[in-house]
């Protein structure tokens, strides 16, 4: 299937304001960026045509693959002068670079690939800046035998509060961790279909216009994951993947268990 990745947002909470600053999928764990760790999980899967929904710091992203190095993350052998490498992360990607504007919101972005998508009846789809081992082509079977128009990965609410539960007096009957509570955030991982577009319009929302309608008609599908699932939406969360990466904690990389 193909991927679309949203990866045009400005990012504001992941910025520190200079010039140097960078789109959020680009912010680096490990020596690649967030957008090429989204990407290498769903090529172990086999799907390995992206289209990239660019806008702000587009040039970042496509410099980065433009002068891709191979032999950042693969082992190689020089040999006078010459390098022939052992292993390759892209060399079988096909990626489409796709302005779709720098104030577009997500449904929007979504809206103006759909030509790239060559009316595939289903397609997978992505913010670009979370991280998760979920398995993948179990979602995508489950969503095959249904007859929802879209189908999202949801988690436990993140986050280390908790909710108070107010009894009679004032006085407090229960204490109970927000991620232990029944209920559910979007986890960033579509799977689409086509029908999506009929409830997205023109400058609308992914989530907040195609999912709530399909919601509606009972064909928006759910599915949980209590696995590793980490959002990268500020500096602190990207420090903690890069560090975690250090560590060598990157239950992510599903393709490094091969």
């Amino acid at each position: 299937m193909k991927v679309v990745l949203f990866c045009g947002g400005h990012g504001m909470r992941m910025r520190t304001g200079t010039s140097a600053d960078v789109p959020k999928p680009m912010q680096l764990v490990g020596p690649r960026p967030l957008i090429w760790h989204v990407m290498r999980y769903y090529a172990h899967f086999g799907h390995t045509e992206f289209i990239l929904c660019l806008g702000y710091g587009a040039h970042h992203i496509k410099d980065f693959f433009l002068n891709y190095q191979e032999t950042t993350s693969n082992d190689f052998v020089l040999s006078r002068g010459q390098v022939e490498m052992l292993s390759t992360d892209i060399s079988d990607w096909k990626i489409s670079f796709v302005q779709t504007g720098i104030e577009s919101a997500i449904g929007e972005r979504l809206r103006r690939v759909r030509p790239f998508l060559d009316g595939d009846e289903m397609f997978l789809a992505n913010y670009a800046d979370v991280l998760t081992d979920a398995p993948l082509p179990e979602i995508i079977g489950r969503f095959e035998q249904s007859d929802a128009g879209a189908a999202m990965m949801v988690v436990p609410p993140p986050g280390s509060f908790h909710c108070v539960e107010l009894g009679g007096g004032g006085m407090v009957s229960g204490i109970t961790p927000v991620n232990e509570m029944p209920l559910w955030s979007n986890g960033g991982y579509f799977v689409l279909r086509q029908d999506v577009f009929d409830h997205i319009p023109e400058g609308g929302d992914l989530v907040a216009d195609g999912c709530v309608e399909l919601a509606k008609q009972g064909r928006l599908m759910a599915y949980p994951h209590r696995g590793y699932w980490k959002p990268t939406d500020t500096v602190k969360e990207r420090v903690a993947l890069d560090e975690a990466y250090s560590r060598g904690e990157r239950p992510w990389a599903l393709w490094e268990r091969e």
